[in-house]
Formats: structure tokens, sequence, C-alpha cells
């Protein structure tokens, strides 16, 4: 498939990795059957991006988080403090009684381990499990396709996921779109690299399902292939203009893809909308997000 998608393109995209899962989904949905129940996703691996609230946070922390957990969230993953200490942070969630059982933060680039290690203790101050790097592939020029700079990325995660192992943290590395770009015009992606460099000991996969798609990348195939080694994946749905939707209301057939959970290792289903709270969307609206998310998620049979 082509590494720059056009609208058009991209929902054809979309449509065609449904279509090509359908029977398994019946498949799946049968043998669910035969057991009794179908699959659903547990509740208490439903957990919310806090970075879809930013806004509502913002305004009001304590509260926002006391809305969160009147949804039904008991976890949630955290991509900062919200000018808070990490101390100040877990006091908050306590209160709400929800836990930040992952966070996003960023490895130094060039690494340093010191500055890694003060997140890691900040990480196990707030009571993480997982800390994940949220953000590579693109620099000031756009998106990277020089495969030396992966490789030497792939090292430094590496190098985090050992320190974050001897801290007792699980580290994990989230995807975006420019990953899937080919480099040095062959036919290996960046995600390639990263992947198929770092230590699965080390480094597991929070798979961002919408980026995949907008990558060109049907989550299904990376399951296939990376089985095991993605513990987390971020919810979010993709619009028929190719933007975002709140989970369930747009084009990603997230029961195809939840019906490989165990083949993937999945642990936590992360509701998340990059756009909520950004005009002209309001912080209610990004409340609303992670309400119909948390929803979705509960209700959904596979």
């Amino acid at each position: 498939m082509p590494q720059s998608l056009n609208r058009r393109q991209l929902l054809g995209a979309a449509a065609a990795a449904g279509a090509a899962g359908s029977l398994g989904i019946a498949g799946a949905a049968q043998a669910g059957g035969q057991h009794g129940r179908p699959h659903r996703v547990p509740r208490d691996q439903i957990s919310v991006q806090l970075y879809t609230l930013r806004d509502q946070l913002g305004i009001d922390l304590e509260g926002s988080l006391a809305e969160l957990a009147e949804i039904g969230y008991t976890r949630v993953e955290h991509a900062g403090f919200v000018g808070r200490t990490a101390a100040q942070f877990r006091v908050a969630l306590d209160h709400a009684g929800l836990r930040a059982t992952s966070g996003h933060v960023a490895i130094p680039q060039p690494f340093d381990a010191d500055v890694w290690e003060a997140a890691l203790e900040d990480a196990n101050i707030v009571g993480n499990k997982y800390i994940v790097h949220p953000f590579f592939g693109q620099n000031a020029g756009g998106p990277i396709r020089d495969a030396a700079i992966y490789h030497a990325f792939a090292r430094d995660l590496n190098r985090a996921g050992a320190l974050a192992r001897r801290a007792g943290l699980d580290f994990g590395y989230h995807n975006h779109q420019a990953e899937f770009l080919r480099q040095n015009g062959t036919s290996r992606t960046g995600y390639d690299i990263l992947t198929g460099e770092t230590d699965p000991r080390l480094v597991h996969l929070e798979v961002d399902l919408f980026w995949a798609f907008r990558g060109a990348r049907d989550p299904v195939d990376l399951i296939e292939k990376l089985r095991g080694r993605i513990k987390q994946v971020h919810v979010k749905d993709l619009d028929v203009n190719g933007s975002f939707a709140d989970p369930g209301a747009g084009l990603i057939d997230f029961g195809r893809i939840f019906a490989r959970s165990r083949e993937a290792g999945l642990v936590e289903y992360i509701v998340e909308r990059d756009d909520a709270g950004t005009p002209p969307r309001t912080p209610a609206d990004a409340l609303r997000t992670a309400e119909a998310g948390y929803d979705f998620l509960a209700s959904i049979r596979f």
C-alpha cells in the first residue's frame, strides 16, 4: 500500500481491512458461542489517555478525575502531571479512586541515564506499571527517512527499557504514522527497524490503532507479526474524512482487532481522541469522548 495516503486511499484501506476480517470475526464469535458467551473487554482493563482531557484537567484536575471515576474508569494513562509534582498528582488520583497504571514519558535525546532514572522514580511515585515513549518519526525537517536514525533510536529504547526493568517498570513504545514510511528507499520501514532491533523483554508495544491505519498498516497484520508484544492499544476511531472520531462512531472494526487480543498480548485498552478539547471542540466534548469510549469498550462483543 502507498506510504502517503489521500482520503480515498485511506478510507479504502480501512474498508479493505474490515472486509478481509469479516470471516475471522464470524469465526471468533462462533467460537465464543461454543463456550457459552462471546468475548468482551474486561472492565478493569479499560483506561483513558488523559491527553484527551488536557484542557478539562487544566481547569479542574480533581473534578475531572472524579468525573472519570463516575463514568466507570478505574485506571488512566497520564501525559504529564498537569503542573503538579508526581506526589501531588498521585494524591489527586487516590482521592478520585483512580490508578495511573501507565504514563507517557519521552526518553531523553541524546540519551541521559540520570534524567531517565529521575523520570522512572516519578513513575513509581505515581504508581505506574507501564511507562511509554509517546512520539518518534519526525524532526524539524519532517518525517524521518534515514534508517541510521532509527537504528540509533532502537538502541536508546533498549537502554531505556533495561533501566525501567531494573526500576520495576514495563517500558513501551507508542506509534504514530511516520514510522511506517520506508527508509532510504528500501522496503524496510522505521517501525520494522524499531520492532526488529529492540529486545521484546525490554520494550513492549502500545499500538495506536488510528495511527496504524493512517500509516497504511492493518493492526491485525501487526498482531500476527508481533504476537505477544502488544500489551496496550490506543482506541481511537477514524471518521469518513480521515480525521478523529469517538470510539465506535467511525470506520475501524475494533471487534476484528480485539478478537486477536490474546495473540497480541493485550492487557490494556486505552480510550483517546487527539482533538478532544481543541476548538471548535470544547473541554465538555472531551469528557463526552471519555464516556462514549468507556461505554463502547464495556459493551463491545467479539
